[in-house]
């Protein structure tokens, strides 16, 4: 059975983070295992508390695990600190882990700022060389690239921008563009691919980019390649949004086992 491993941030309210991962790598029939970077004190309505894991302790999860379960592809999440950053992909290195999918996760939706900015250099020059696939919302792109993203002729170049930053592939979202329609774009070093669908209205949307990276993660580990990983990620998440049910006074969860409950 294929297993891949989250490196993140742990959700109390489990509709993001290490929580979310877990849930989409169940769904989609991959075996799951986990390094916890941060503790959050959540819920759908806001953060009230971030504690970061030593960095010590985060390299003797990724040793034990990785050690006894060798993951089949890596989905790395909310990161906190420059020193987890460096030491996580000093570790991605050091066992040639597989298929990493980097999500740059930088603020929360309600505003928390889950990632230093001294972080975001580290994200820059140790992380984005080791990721297969890097998959910025547009705030994110932003905010790596220092400069606003408004066209369709902004976003493409932005790719290749970060591209050239060293990850092998960029996957920047478009759902903060406005529109009914919600176009996501891909670029692999050679070609743009675009994947779009109606826009979902809805408040149920926390945790959705933590499961969209996941589920590129676990369709990599199944053995598609990275456009179809994308394509049927996607089309995941599509559906999770669709069916997702209100829990919480904010931000409810995506639906992760949608397929489950619709039977």
């Amino acid at each position: 059975m294929p297993s891949v491993l989250t490196i993140a941030g742990s959700d109390s309210s489990a509709g993001a983070g290490i929580q979310a991962d877990l849930k989409t790598f169940a769904a989609l029939g991959v075996y799951g295992t986990s390094v916890i970077t941060a503790l959050t004190a959540q819920n759908t309505t806001g953060v009230s508390g971030v504690f970061d894991v030593p960095p010590e302790f985060v390299a003797q999860q990724i040793d034990a695990v990785v050690t006894d379960i060798p993951p089949d592809a890596v989905k790395t999440g909310m990161l906190a600190s420059a020193e987890i950053v460096e030491l996580v992909a000093a570790k991605v290195q050091h066992y040639q882990l597989p298929h990493v999918v980097v999500d740059p996760v930088m603020v929360a939706k309600s505003g928390a700022r889950l990632l230093a900015e001294d972080a975001v250099s580290a994200v820059r020059t140790k992380l984005l060389p080791v990721a297969e696939v890097l998959t910025p919302n547009i705030p994110e792109a932003e905010e790596l690239l220092g400069t606003p993203l408004e066209s369709d002729e902004d976003i493409r170049r932005a790719a290749v921008d970060i591209q050239s930053m060293g990850p092998r592939a960029v996957l920047i979202k478009g759902g903060h563009r406005p529109g009914d329609k919600v176009t996501d774009v891909l670029f692999d070093g050679q070609h743009f691919y675009e994947y779009s669908g109606a826009r979902v209205h809805t408040e149920s949307t926390h945790g959705t980019g933590c499961t969209y990276a996941s589920a590129i993660a676990a369709h990599l580990a199944l053995g598609q390649k990275l456009p179809d990983a994308v394509k049927h990620a996607r089309e995941y998440l599509q559906q999770a949004l669709e069916r997702a049910q209100v829990i919480g006074h904010g931000h409810g969860p995506v639906n992760h086992f949608w397929k489950w409950r619709d039977r």
